[in-house]
């Protein structure tokens, strides 16, 4: 079995005082499983791709924000025009004293949630802070790196701003149209969507809103919500012992072959191949 890849402080970081650095992936592409010897905050501004985390896939897109912890292990593939940004931190070298873990989801509890999303309308404030932290991160004088905290500081507060639970639709309701489209998706894990009620419900035109998103997002909107399926199918099969059948009422397909041929033609093999192989590989 070959070694875990694990990302070092030195290949990252200007300085072992270093506590904070931004680390672009414009485009992020194909990435293998590894760990790290620091944490980071993973936003993602465009396209699409898979990310597994700690052995769970997400099919990630504009807006998602994950919490990643050194030890958590994670990988991208399947990856398309993806556009992210890893904000990169030693938990032991920040020096302020302020509680980052209100702010900063497993800061100190490896069983906070993970995975959240960022609004639209919280996009630009953020991008803004990420653009001075990156720029104080790169300077050599004695203030550049309180000057970096204190901004890391500001960007976990903005985030927690802005950032809303995947599975709450409540909490996108005074956001952005899109915002509340892929909530929906989100929660239309077991049930049926139809994006023309969705839009007749926000009154709102369709053709726009199918645009948009494939704009954003790199894929129809039929494509993303069949991809969180696959998604949350893979893991139901790692990590429950529920019927083949079962899983797939619980993914919102209600012919258990219909899922099977959909499954082999995304994943690249059954599901019973692809429990067989996960488990095995764990």
């Amino acid at each position: 079995m070959a070694a875990q890849l694990i990302l070092r402080k030195n290949d990252f970081f200007a300085s072992a005082s270093q506590s904070v650095a931004v680390a672009d992936r414009y485009p992020q592409n194909v990435f293998a499983e590894h760990t790290h010897e620091f944490c980071e905050l993973v936003l993602v501004w465009r396209g699409n791709g898979l990310h597994v985390l700690n052995d769970r896939p997400y099919r990630i897109t504009r807006g998602d924000l994950f919490y990643i912890r050194a030890e958590d292990k994670h990988s991208y593939a399947s990856v398309n025009d993806l556009v992210l940004q890893n904000v990169i931190y030693c938990p032991d070298r920040l020096k302020l004293n302020v509680d980052w873990a209100a702010h900063i989801p497993g800061f100190n509890d490896a069983n906070s949630t993970p995975h959240w999303r960022l609004s639209s309308n919280g996009m630009n404030p953020v991008r803004q802070v990420i653009s001075q932290l990156e720029q104080e991160s790169q300077k050599a004088d004695p203030l550049a790196n309180p000057m970096a905290e204190l901004l890391f500081a500001q960007l976990v507060m903005t985030l927690k701003r802005y950032r809303y639970a995947t599975d709450n639709p409540s909490a996108s309701e005074q956001e952005a149209l899109l915002d509340k489209l892929i909530t929906t998706l989100a929660g239309s894990l077991n049930k049926s969507f139809v994006l023309e009620k969705f839009c007749e419900q926000e009154q709102c035109s369709e053709r726009a809103l199918r645009q948009q998103f494939r704009t954003q997002t790199g894929m129809t909107v039929n494509h993303y919500l069949r991809q969180l399926r696959i998604c949350h199918a893979q893991y139901l099969l790692q990590h429950t012992e529920l019927m083949v059948s079962e899983v797939a009422m619980r993914c919102g397909f209600e012919d258990s072959n219909y899922f099977s041929v959909v499954f082999n033609r995304e994943v690249g093999m059954t599901p019973v191949q692809w429990r067989h192989r996960s488990r095995k590989a764990a």
